[in-house]
């Protein structure tokens, strides 16, 4: 967790969407119960909406997810997110996932279907324009959504050795390489037609990868190689116990750090969802109210579990019972169209 060095507070930071009334960059304390309390907030670029932080808990990055795409560091020793030099053009449209990996700040950019690779510097800023960019391509079944590619993630694996690329746009989970600032695709890996993939979650173990699909309500269960950098599909599980009338959009998903429990968000259903795990599979056991309206992204952290609740501009905390996995509404605070949550 990150810590404000003159308080000792431990701290959270939230994204935002400034188009929609966010306001940015959001620092909060938080509290050994679980409980947000909102510290300060930086808008110095638009619609900050997913945040990932540095190892060392001194820098944070920002995507800035409009159509000319950014990249943007913080230094958050202080009680105040300080920008660390100019954000840096991606090269690519909407980036809607960052991550660290070598040396790197890679983003996934959903509207042009691209992953960028961004050098960064010694001491965690950017280093300037990016070393390398990879172009997805492909479509699928889903006339409107999957016309061509949609990159919506990308991450590091457990092992350090890969970087894994999810597609929405092509069903697709890409597992990459960087070398010498490039690219390069390692291994494509299918998914079911029409699923449209959207975040990857790795187990502890570090063979399982869980994939949560928002064109339709399911989470597909993948063995994982990382010797062989190789995605095996195994099943896929619906996270809704009926099927919806409409459109579901399934959002975030988090793995419990005992690997016992998988959680996911269903946007158009308003719910968390709890996911028992079991030898290459998962098994629905339950849902509960988001504790708000339209949950973009999942987290986390110390027993709790936290949704970024974009519509309804709250994130809501719950504490999680360690024998079933089952989060109970505790709390949220106010930011208006939160996009995400991250802890150190």
């Amino acid at each position: 967790m990150a810590r404000d060095g003159r308080a000792g507070r431990r701290r959270a930071f939230i994204g935002s969407f400034t188009a929609a009334g966010g306001p940015g960059l959001v620092a909060a304390e938080v509290a050994p119960g679980g409980a947000l309390t909102l510290l300060s907030a930086v808008q110095d670029v638009p619609d900050p909406s997913y945040l990932a932080l540095a190892p060392d808990g001194r820098t944070l990055y920002a995507v800035s997810e409009t159509a000319e795409g950014a990249v943007a560091a913080y230094r958050v020793a202080g009680g105040r997110p300080e920008p660390a030099g100019p954000a840096v053009p991606v090269g690519g449209s909407g980036p809607t996932h960052l991550s660290l990996y070598a040396g790197h700040v890679l983003t996934a950019n959903y509207g042009c279907g691209s992953v960028t690779a961004v050098p960064l510097r010694p001491d965690g800023s950017l280093a300037g324009a990016p070393s390398g960019r990879l172009q997805h391509t492909g479509s699928g079944p889903h006339d409107r959504r999957q016309r061509g590619p949609h990159a919506h993630q990308v991450q590091p694996d457990p092992s350090g050795r890969w970087a894994v690329s999810v597609d929405l746009g092509t069903d697709s989970v890409r597992v990459c390489t960087l070398v010498d600032g490039n690219l390069a695709v390692h291994r494509e890996f299918a998914l079911r037609p029409g699923s449209g993939p959207r975040h990857l979650a790795f187990h502890p173990d570090g063979g399982h990868a869980y994939v949560v699909n928002e064109l339709t309500p399911t989470v597909t269960v993948c063995r994982w190689d990382a010797g062989h950098g190789t995605l095996k599909p195994l099943t896929e599980v619906p996270v809704l116990r009926d099927a919806p009338a409409g459109d579901a959009y399934p959002s975030g998903i988090a793995v419990s750090p005992d690997g016992r429990f998988v959680w996911t968000a269903t946007r158009g259903e308003d719910v968390l969802s709890v996911l028992a795990v079991e030898a290459d599979g998962l098994r629905l056991t339950g849902t509960v109210p988001c504790g708000g309206h339209w949950p973009r992204a999942l987290a986390e952290h110390d027993g709790f579990l936290y949704a970024a609740n974009e519509r309804s501009g709250d994130v809501s905390w719950f504490a999680v019972d360690p024998a079933t996995g089952v989060p109970r509404y505790d709390g949220s605070v106010r930011v208006a169209a939160a996009s995400c949550v991250v802890f150190g």
